[in-house]
């Protein structure tokens, strides 16, 4: 097979014609959108390319790849001129989708095949950033996806794992019946203090047009930064643009928690939807002694599982972290490793 690489950086280049059907036939979810892809890398630190293989003209195979390097999250980078010569790392991931894969193959495609279009895509990747490139980082990978990356001179490193629900119920009642007793009465008692609380406005929909992204991404800031950074995220920040883009799309839904008398936002989550595993993806809230209220985040837990049930989905991912409670909630540990390809590795 001959494969011919593009490196598209979507601030600057056109959406491929191909690509929205390519995205379409893998069903894709909104972050591999071309448009979100330029929203996102407009307005971030770590601008985000997308690499696309073709064979025979058709497109085959593509990842999505950011170009990291450590520094102020809220700070913009740029990719080309004196930044090319700049140590940077290529990772290869959705940065908003931990746990999931950033690259893609069409169906059919044998091991071999893979391995040629990662190879290619590497070199092609480490020659478009430029001399600073230290290197690929392929993040978020499962097992069976190792024989397409690992090789000589290559490093394997177990990361955290993500997390996974399989739908076996019929609607919420199951769930929370299926759960350990501690937690089952805990969330009992905690959505009915919710559901009975007149001071919250409680709104849960697709193409969210009355959110606004400066006001998620405010929350989601403060909210993540009561964590510190964690350590090698070389990601930039969620932006408002890119937030305010995402929520408004007919394949996300979004929750938000709002105090009633004064509309302030109290908490908000949203979820990619997709045919066979959804992503339970943001997750902010304001503490309870600035104003916010208990009992949110399982109430939100319910209402996210709820959409997994309504819409027939098989599964839904949590992400990683917080691996005990999300224990506590049905969501098994799937294995995910790191592989490191250091630059001349890559060429």
């Amino acid at each position: 097979m001959t494969v011919h690489i593009d490196v598209l950086d979507p601030r600057s280049e056109p959406e491929p014609a191909d690509w929205a059907d390519f995205a379409a036939a893998q069903s894709l979810p909104a972050p591999w959108d071309y448009g979100m892809l330029r929203l996102e890398t407009a307005s971030s630190r770590c601008p985000n390319l997308l690499v696309v293989a073709r064979e025979g003209g058709e497109p085959v195979a593509a990842l999505s790849v950011t170009v990291a390097r450590p520094g102020d999250p809220h700070r913009r980078r740029p990719v080309g001129g004196m930044a090319r010569f700049a140590p940077r790392l290529a990772e290869v991931h959705q940065p908003w989708m931990p746990g999931t894969s950033g690259r893609v193959f069409a169906p059919g495609l044998d091991a071999t095949t893979r391995r040629d279009i990662t190879r290619a895509a590497e070199r092609a990747v480490v020659a478009f950033i430029g001399p600073g490139c230290c290197g690929v980082v392929h993040r978020y990978v499962r097992d069976g996806e190792l024989p397409d990356i690992t090789g000589r001179g290559r490093a394997v490193r177990d990361a955290v794992p993500t997390t996974l629900l399989q739908n076996g119920f019929t609607d919420v009642d199951e769930w929370v019946s299926s759960l350990a007793r501690s937690r089952r009465h805990s969330i009992r008692g905690q959505r009915r203090k919710v559901a009975a609380d007149p001071s919250l406005t409680i709104r849960c929909g697709r193409g969210r047009e009355d959110v606004d992204g400066a006001e998620l991404a405010t929350l989601l800031h403060a909210h993540r930064a009561k964590f510190g950074r964690v350590p090698l995220d070389l990601r930039g920040a969620v932006t408002a643009e890119y937030l305010h883009g995402l929520v408004r799309r007919p394949d996300v839904a979004t929750l938000t928690y709002r105090d009633a008398a004064s509309g302030r936002l109290l908490a908000f989550t949203n979820v990619l939807d997709h045919v066979v595993t959804p992503l339970h993806q943001h997750w902010a809230a304001v503490p309870p002694d600035r104003g916010g209220k208990r009992h949110l985040y399982f109430d939100a837990y319910a209402r996210v599982v709820g959409f997994m049930i309504d819409n027939g989905r098989p599964s839904i991912s949590s992400g990683r972290g917080m691996q005990d409670v999300k224990g506590s909630l049905g969501f098994a540990p799937q294995p995910l490793h790191t592989v490191i390809a250091p630059r001349p590795v890559c060429r």
